[in-house]
């Protein structure tokens, strides 16, 4: 049972699918049902995801795995299969626009929903056909999910987690100050480590310590940033549920059995992820500005290089010969134990390939074969043809 003042004024949701990834391999294989589940990779890898019985051990997600089987050793461990998990959200995603358009996507497993102006078309408040959505989901598909309502995105993303699992929280405009008022920094949408340390560093560790702060005062010294903060701190959020929001960046990246610091080994590897990254750029038909390479250290830390292209790109010669270059330039030796690559600054591909120039006379070549070889694979199959590194070489 659930009551609020405000629980059918409100109209702005975050649906949270709880421990998606596990929930799935439940699904399919029961015999999990009752034991404390990971989905990861590897012993050298991260955690993925867990369930909510290996949580109670304090397995969480980005934990090492090493760190997540000492904790849980007696959980069952499992890849990610990222196919079945996209299949599971098609389906999940067909509920949401059954009950509005007004449908943001954020991941596989959670979206922003605004059903603002649907009770007539529903017959019922927002806050009931969210919660006939979530049991439908659950009884029709097999996986659960927790909701927050709110008056803004910010506050309904934050509410979708308070009470999971199968959670439904609520957080209305007349609450809003007073819920936000002990809350730390790190509650702020977009605030990570590096952010929380530089508010930290100018003695802003909390949502009270920034709201003492002027909007001018914060602008001055974070820019737009500053003023963001400010607002989301005194619980303000202008933004718009965007259905098919605009995709920031398209990259791939893998995490190895063995921290690596050999760079043609690197290399090697580093070609195999401007492959894949570049095969969804050229499946979403978009083309990138800028190359961005990825690594993590052996302590987990991240390392991240990036140049801007004198033209556009979607092509993994490209994307591998610009991120080979910024790995040669770390005066860093390693080891690292992750490496990845990808495009930013996106936009609609316009069909044009680099022809070549005085600097690199064979570029349009290279890009002619990596053309014939798409052609082969889509024809074929995508084991028709390997073009490897050989094509990006010198």
């Amino acid at each position: 049972m659930l009551a609020h003042p405000e629980l059918f004024s409100l109209s702005i949701a975050h649906i949270d699918c709880d421990s998606f990834f596990a929930s799935v391999e439940k699904l399919d294989d029961p015999s999990l049902a009752s034991k404390p589940l990971i989905v990861g990779g590897g012993t050298r890898g991260v955690v993925t995801t867990c369930c909510y019985i290996a949580r109670i051990a304090g397995v969480r997600s980005a934990m090492p795995m090493f760190q997540a089987r000492k904790l849980c050793p007696d959980a069952v461990v499992i890849p990610p299969r990222k196919e079945r998990y996209a299949e599971v959200s098609a389906l999940i995603r067909a509920k949401f626009t059954a009950l509005t358009p007004l449908v943001e996507p954020l991941s596989l497993d959670e979206a922003f929903l605004d059903l603002t102006g649907t009770e007539r078309l529903h017959h019922a408040p927002p806050a009931v056909s969210l919660a006939r959505l979530v049991r439908e989901i659950e009884t029709e598909i097999g996986v659960t999910a927790s909701i927050g309502l709110a008056h803004n995105k910010f506050l309904a993303k934050i509410a979708s987690d308070l009470d999971k699992p199968r959670g439904f929280s609520v957080i209305g405009r007349a609450d809003t100050e007073a819920f936000l008022r002990d809350k730390p920094a790190s509650v702020l949408w977009g605030v990570g480590e590096a952010t929380r340390a530089a508010l930290a560093r100018a003695g802003l560790r909390t949502l009270a310590d920034i709201r003492r702060t002027s909007k001018s005062a914060l602008e001055g010294r974070f820019g737009a940033t500053g003023a963001r903060l400010y607002d989301l701190a005194h619980g303000v959020d202008h933004r718009k549920i965007t259905p098919d929001a605009e995709i920031k960046s398209v990259s791939h990246e893998t995490t190895f059995a063995k921290d690596i610091a050999d760079r043609e080994e690197l290399e090697n590897i580093l070609w195999t992820m401007c492959e894949k990254a570049a095969d969804r750029m050229k499946a979403k038909g978009l083309q990138g500005r800028t190359v961005v390479l990825k690594l993590r250290r052996a302590d987990f830390s991240a390392l991240s290089r990036q140049t801007r292209l004198d033209e556009p790109s979607q092509l993994s010669d490209t994307l591998f010969r610009t991120s080979r270059a910024l790995l040669a330039a770390l005066p860093e030796k390693g080891p690292f134990r992750l490496i990845g690559a990808g495009y930013t600054d996106l936009s609609p591909a316009d069909g044009n390939d680099p022809m070549g120039d005085l600097l690199d006379p064979q570029a349009g070549a290279r890009s002619k074969a990596e053309r014939a070889a798409d052609a082969i694979r889509a024809k074929y199959g995508s084991d028709a043809i390997r073009l490897g590194r050989g094509m990006a070489k010198s």
